[in-house]
Parts: structure tokens; C-alpha cells; sequence
């Protein structure tokens, strides 16, 4: 009895064919999604990011928790995960009364890629400096780096998924 074989380069093409045909983007294989996608989404989705940090800035968590959907999930650069509107809205305000009631972010880059023209992937990189340390004592400035899936929703992005990291220097 003989084995159905392909050979590697074979087997590739037929299983980017496959997913092709049951709708699974695959990058380079369906093309870019970014380019059927309206500028002013773009454009859309970078005046959020701007807004987050400016309500970040005025420690308005109940400002802040309303660019979210009701069931996203934000997770902190120190691992807190904290998961729909209210629990957003409450944890920030937590953060905002005690290490951050001081602290401010610089939006420094965004970018923006769009996985499905209802779905992105923000990066924005921001300066954030005035947190506290649980003693009270002023921590030197750094850098995060937040990774944002958005959806649109009836016109409307909002943030679904928030992932932040402290980058190195």
C-alpha cells in the first residue's frame, strides 16, 4: 500500500490553500487587511489611544473604563487582570488613589494594524513617570509598552483586550 506523500514545499502551499478556503487569515497568504481598511478607522483608533492617556492623566477611571466593551479584560504592568467595565473602572480607581494618584503618561508611538477591518491591534508606547512605590517614595520614570485589540462596534471602537509591559532600557 502506497502513502499519500507531499513534499514540504507542496505541503505548505495545500495547507495555505486550506485555511485560505475556511476563512483563517494567514499573513502574506490572503494579503494585507490593512488595506481595505478606511484611514479614518486609523485615524479613529489613534484619537482613542490619545483619550485613554489623557483620561489616564486626569486619574479618571470611570472616563477611562467607558473606551472599554463590556467584556474586556485590561491587564496591568504588575500582572493585575481585571476583567468588564466595573472591575476596570474599580481597580483603576484603586490605582489611581494610591501608586498613580501622582503619576502621568507620555504617549511616545502608536501604531496600528488591523487583523480584520472590525478588529485591530494597537501598540502604544508611553513614558510614564510620578508612580510611587508602597512607601510613598517617588520611582524613576519608565517606558511601557501596551498591546490594545480593538473592535468596532456600531461604528465605534472600543478596546477588548488590554496587555501592558514595562519595557527595558
Amino acid at each position: 500500500m502506497r502513502l499519500f506523500r507531499l513534499n514540504p514545499d507542496r505541503l505548505s502551499r495545500f495547507l495555505l490553500m486550506m485555511l485560505a478556503a475556511i476563512g483563517i487569515g494567514v499573513p502574506g497568504a490572503t494579503g494585507n487587511a490593512q488595506g481595505a481598511v478606511d484611514p479614518a478607522d486609523v485615524d479613529a483608533i489613534k484619537a482613542l489611544m490619545v483619550q485613554t492617556t489623557e483620561t489616564f492623566n486626569r486619574h479618571d477611571a470611570k472616563a477611562w473604563a467607558r473606551f472599554c466593551t463590556p467584556d474586556a479584560q485590561l491587564v496591568t504592568v504588575r500582572g493585575e487582570s481585571m476583567r468588564g467595565i466595573s472591575e476596570i473602572e474599580k481597580g483603576l480607581a484603586a490605582i489611581f488613589e494610591t501608586r498613580a494618584r501622582r503619576a502621568t503618561l507620555k504617549t511616545l508611538d502608536i501604531s496600528v494594524r488591523f487583523i480584520r477591518p472590525d478588529v485591530a491591534l494597537a501598540h502604544v508606547t508611553n513614558e510614564m513617570s510620578g508612580l510611587l512605590s508602597p512607601d510613598g517614595a517617588p520611582l524613576p520614570s519608565h517606558r511601557e509598552l501596551s498591546s490594545r485589540v480593538l473592535v468596532k462596534d456600531q461604528g465605534l471602537w472600543r478596546i477588548t483586550a488590554f496587555h501592558n509591559t514595562m519595557l527595558q532600557r
